[in-house]
Parts: structure tokens; C-alpha cells; sequence
């Protein structure tokens, strides 16, 4: 049974914390929630600690407003993981998460002078490039043909009408946030920056991929894997080991 304990109303951990120097904290996609990144913790509870956010409007939250801005999502973000702030911390965000990690990242540098030891950006084009995307402004048939398109939410509550309107007005905030998302530019953060994303994304572009380069002086790597927007499914244990020897490397 999944465990969902609680440090405050944002933060889950699955697994008790193992004797690791980094926390990995996971940001999910548009629609998503903490529960996404289970099998992360659990794959790596013996080695790495892993958190995962939970937006308001979804699970355990379904009764509280969602948020529709990533300006909303990234301050509250912010003081949600401010607490863990005293130790390493690595970002590892999907999709608008990805967005959402590195806006929390340029809060964490401009607040405390401190940055994530490393930032993962995952199934997301680079902050400083745009594109004009309107799903969020389609009806709610429309949004869930496209919740279809990419395979990114469960199948069974796109199958049960109560369910899925439970959902639905969470999903609606959460491409709001990500579709009207204009970065600011600012100086690059001094992380490093991993991009993953799959090669047939209709999302993200390699080009879009490689220009998170541009948002760091700390190093930057491009991983690409066969696949479209949630490859992370196809190669779930390739991109854990990934995350693992970036971070246990640091560990040392």
C-alpha cells in the first residue's frame, strides 16, 4: 500500500530516510501528483532520500483550490521545501514540473545564495523558450483527447466520468500555469542542468532540449530516449540509474 505521509500539506516521502547526504525532490507534470514518483523512492530508498510535491487539487488535496500560475506554484513550492533547505537537495521536475523546478531553483539562488546540487529538467523545453499552446482553453472533451494523445494520466479515471471530473479542474490550472509561463530573464543558476527527453515528444524539440545549456554555468547534459512525451514510462529504470550515479557520485 502506498504510503503518503505527510511533512506538510506539499511534501510526501514513501520510504524512511536512509543515511544519504542529497534529497531528491520530484516535481510532477500537468495533472500529476506525489504518488507519480513512487516507484523512484521506492527503487532507491536504500540509498537516497526522495520527496515528491503534492499540488493542491488533486488526492489527498482534491478539496483546496488549485493554483493556475507557476509564479503561485513556485513561491508556495518555496516555503513548502524551505525546511529541507539546510541539507542538499537535487530537483528532479516532468514536464511543467520541470518549469516549476527551475523557477524554485531561482528562488532558492536569489533567496539564500544556494542552489540544488543538481537540477534534472525532464519532457520540457528550456524556460527562455516559448510556445503559444492553448489546451488549456478547450473544452473538457478536448482536454481530455489530449490528456489521451500523451498517455499521461491514468487510463482508468479517463474511463470513469466521476473521477474524472473530479480531476479535471486541477488538470485545467495545472496547463493554465504551464501555457501562460513567460520566463523572466535573470542571471543563469549555477547548478548543473540534466535535460531527458524522448525523441518523438510533440512537446519538446532537441533544440528546445538543448537550450536549457543556456540557463546554467554549472555543467549541462542531454540524455535522449525513444519515446514521446512520457518515455519515463519505456525507460523508468535506465533514468533512475541515471539520477542515482549523478547524485551518489556527489554523495562521496
Amino acid at each position: 500500500m502506498t504510503n503518503l505521509a505527510a511533512d506538510n500539506a506539499w511534501i510526501r516521502r514513501f520510504h524512511q530516510e536512509p543515511d544519504s547526504r542529497v534529497t531528491l525532490v520530484c516535481f510532477p507534470h500537468a495533472g500529476g501528483s506525489a504518488s507519480f514518483f513512487y516507484p523512484v523512492s521506492d527503487a532507491m530508498q536504500s540509498t537516497l532520500q526522495v520527496v515528491a510535491l503534492q499540488y493542491p487539487g488533486r488526492q489527498d488535496r482534491r478539496q483546496e483550490r488549485p493554483l493556475a500560475t507557476i509564479a503561485e506554484l513556485a513561491d508556495q513550492s518555496y516555503a513548502a521545501l524551505r525546511s529541507l533547505m539546510d541539507r542538499p537537495l537535487a530537483f528532479f521536475g516532468h514536464s511543467m514540473g520541470a518549469t516549476l523546478a527551475f523557477e524554485v531553483a531561482v528562488r532558492m539562488e536569489t533567496s539564500l545564495g544556494i542552489a540544488p546540487v543538481t537540477l534534472f529538467a525532464s519532457g520540457r523545453r528550456a524556460p527562455s523558450r516559448h510556445r503559444d499552446e492553448t489546451v488549456h482553453l478547450l473544452d473538457d472533451d478536448g482536454l481530455v483527447g489530449e490528456l489521451k494523445n500523451l498517455s499521461g494520466t491514468d487510463s482508468r479515471f479517463l474511463g470513469d466520468e466521476e473521477l474524472l471530473r473530479m480531476i479535471l479542474p486541477a488538470i485545467r490550472s495545472d496547463y493554465t500555469a504551464a501555457e501562460t509561463y513567460r520566463y523572466r530573464p535573470g542571471p543563469r543558476l549555477r547548478c548543473p542542468i540534466v535535460a531527458l527527453t524522448g525523441t518523438s515528444d510533440p512537446k519538446v524539440s532537441l533544440d528546445e532540449a538543448q537550450a536549457w545549456s543556456e540557463h546554467t554555468t554549472g555543467g549541462f547534459e542531454l540524455h535522449s530516449y525513444d519515446g514521446g512525451h512520457f518515455f519515463l514510462a519505456q525507460h523508468q529504470r535506465a533514468v533512475i540509474n541515471l539520477i542515482s550515479d549523478q547524485l551518489l557520485a556527489l554523495s562521496l
